[in-house]
């Protein structure tokens, strides 16, 4: 990976939609089953929207039926980095990306096999490139 990418709001702003930058620079979370990518189960990696950084493979994708596009494994282990997140009077582990800071979403420990790990992504944070794109 390369180095850290560090913008400024209004930058990333001209780049991102609204639902973009809200969600990846404002910690915010799109409605659950409204994401273009929770139902998408094409071959190919999901990266960061901000910065381009690959974070997730298809491989690792699953309908963990929560409404939002779940993994069980990010594709590289300094892909993705975890901060706690007490907001909402809740506990839980917020996901972002290494790379940029944004928010992702958040992991938790009910996935599958063979990490037992969710990270729950939302769609606006991901960009997706199939694998016939690639090669």
């Amino acid at each position: 990976m390369t180095g850290k990418i560090i913008k400024s709001d209004a930058e990333w702003q001209a780049q991102l939609t609204p639902e973009q930058f809200q969600v990846t620079r404002q910690h915010g979370t799109e409605r659950a089953f409204t994401g273009a990518l929770d139902k998408h189960y094409e071959d190919g990696t999901y990266a960061c929207i901000c910065c381009g950084a690959p974070l997730f493979s298809s491989d690792t994708k699953f309908d963990s039926g929560s409404g939002w596009p779940s993994f069980y494994a990010p594709m590289d282990g300094d892909a993705v980095g975890e901060t706690e997140d007490n907001s909402f009077f809740m506990q839980r582990v917020e996901v972002h990306c290494n790379r940029c800071d944004a928010h992702l979403g958040h992991v938790f420990p009910d996935g599958p096999a063979p990490t037992g790990l969710r990270y729950c992504i939302n769609s606006a944070s991901l960009a997706f490139e199939g694998a016939h794109e690639a090669e």
